[in-house]
């Protein structure tokens, strides 16, 4: 896969677009074009069909402790200031920065690598943007600074491999990114990486408030209000589809790392005994999803958390990633986070934010002595009425990103092939290979050619179609063109109206991947793609 073809062809067939783009554009926030938000709704379909509306709360799944139910949520994207602050998100949600006084620029400390270099007597820490170019940045960024031809390149005698630049502690040797003179990196300070905002006329500290940076929040707060309303027992889940946002310094790699992203997750509620079975199921089963979803097993692994790499809260965490190309060879990109929480959340919306020097949730004192950061006070604990026993329930979540997920299936499906052209030629195709599920369309209907009624006959099964499926019509230019644009968009079937479907009653439907053609009767066309479909 190469990504600078596959951001080509996003561009070009309208599946995403930068935004603001005839303004120059906005770094990371990206739109969705005609193909882009219908591959990204089935996404976010598929994704609420097989975890929430198509879940059997009666039976138990495989894998699964014990049935359980599953609830749907949409909440708010600016909540009550303080939900951020007993959350740890106002004082914790931050990256170290630092900022280049020549250039102006900004760079997260941790996503600076450097080397020392040495040449004309003078050594120094050169540093490029982490990445797979980075070698070869830092080698042109100490050509320039020492003033050494490429033909001299050999001159410069580099120590050591590449080291991230929190391994340094003074800059004063540093030679920034793009930056012709040393030491001129600010030292790191923090960044904190929400977006915020004002409530109502007044525009003071006292209307502030904050874009949520994540979904979850909104579904712990009304963790009583889902039970109570539903009436259900524990386990239950709850599940969310919604737009965050994350002041990110060095958004980067497409739609991998944007300021505006949506989420898919679902906080999934259970008794602290179970707890960790149901962490297993929840980690093996998002995993199984993706695979189920056409991405193949070699470019997508599940990597459990080191001990060191854990959250304050979190009992285990278990990330799924994808090779994605942009990513140095060997190396996995993050996709999907399934998190054992604990009862972390349930119990700083009851008590109070986190106190991070003894680590326990208390409630924080101020200078006066009054509480800071106070908790809500709600009793967000759960009672089984069969056994009467009360606690806080322990929390496992699925967290997935919408735009990662739609930006791993575009990854995936982008194949290059060899293919007959209407004259029997072979030619290599551009086609894109989703799963018929996640397809943006899920067939284009052609006449032959447009004349002697085919056109008509195509339109009648155009119309009949649209009411099932999103279908695309097109009868301009030769067959053989038409089908290679509807595989760039990932088509799974082109139904062609020719002579005999005007005596036979029948038209040919073409596969995209396996390129099988067969004659299906104008009548069970509608059954036959479904079948395929849901197959």
């Amino acid at each position: 896969m190469d990504m600078d073809s596959i951001v080509s062809l996003c561009k070009r067939r309208g599946f995403l677009f930068q935004s603001s783009e005839i303004y120059g554009g906005l770094q990371g926030f990206w739109d969705y074009g005609p193909l882009g938000v219908e591959l990204k709704r089935n996404v976010k379909n598929a994704w609420w069909q097989d975890m929430v509306r198509g879940h059997d709360d009666i039976s138990t799944l495989p894998g699964a402790p014990s049935s359980y139910a599953m609830e749907g949520l949409d909440c708010t994207i600016i909540m009550h200031p303080q939900v951020w602050k007993c959350s740890g998100h106002y004082d914790l949600f931050h990256d170290f920065m630092v900022d280049c006084r020549e250039t102006k620029k900004r760079y997260r400390h941790d996503q600076l690598n450097g080397r020392w270099a040495e040449a004309k007597g003078q050594r120094i820490f050169v540093t490029a943007q982490a990445g797979d170019e980075e070698l070869a940045a830092m080698e042109k960024q100490a050509m320039k600074f020492f003033k050494i031809r490429a033909k001299n390149k050999d001159d410069i005698k580099w120590d050591g491999g590449s080291t991230c630049l929190t391994e340094i502690e003074s800059f004063d040797e540093v030679l920034g990114p793009e930056s012709k003179t040393l030491g001129t990196l600010t030292p790191p300070r923090e960044f904190n990486l929400m977006f915020k905002t004002y409530v109502g006329a007044l525009s003071g500290e006292e209307g502030a408030a904050f874009l949520r940076p994540e979904t979850a929040q909104g579904i712990f707060v009304n963790f009583k209000n889902v039970l109570d309303s539903t009436r259900n027992r524990l386990p239950m889940g709850i599940a969310q589809i919604g737009k965050s946002f994350r002041n990110e310094i060095t958004p980067r790699n497409f739609t991998f790392r944007s300021r505006e992203f949506e989420q898919m997750e679902i906080e999934f509620f259970c008794h602290p005994d179970k707890s960790q079975d149901w962490y297993r199921y929840w980690r093996d089963r998002r995993l199984q999803w993706y695979h189920d979803m056409g991405i193949s097993g070699d470019r997508l692994i599940m990597r459990e958390h080191h001990k060191e790499e854990l959250a304050h809260y979190s009992i285990g965490t278990a990330d799924i990633e994808y090779a994605f190309p942009f990513m140095a060879e060997g190396e996995f990109g993050e996709l999907e986070g399934v998190a054992h929480r604990g009862d972390f959340d349930l119990r700083s919306h009851m008590e109070g934010k986190l106190d991070e020097k003894s680590c326990p949730l208390t409630v924080q004192l101020g200078e006066d002595g009054k509480p800071k950061w106070k908790g809500s006070g709600k009793d967000l604990s759960y009672r089984d009425d069969l056994t009467n026993e009360k606690y806080t329930p322990h929390v496992i979540e699925p967290s997935a990103g919408a735009d990662r997920a739609t930006l791993a299936f575009l990854c995936e499906a982008y194949t290059e092939d060899s293919a007959p052209d209407e004259n029997g030629k072979m030619q290599t195709r551009t086609v894109m290979k989703f799963h018929p599920r996640l397809a943006p369309i899920k067939a284009a209907v052609f006449p032959l050619v447009k004349k002697d009624g085919m056109p008509e006959v195509a339109k009648e099964i155009y119309l009949d179609l649209k009411k099932h499926f999103n279908v695309f019509y097109d009868e301009k230019g030769a067959v053989g063109r038409r089908y290679r644009r509807q595989d760039e968009a990932g088509t799974p079937y082109c139904i062609t109206v020719d002579g005999e479907s005007l005596t036979d009653k029948t038209v040919t439907l073409r596969d995209r991947d396996s390129l099988e053609q067969i004659r299906v009767k104008i009548d069970e066309v509608e059954h036959v793609i479904r079948e395929r479909l849901n197959a």
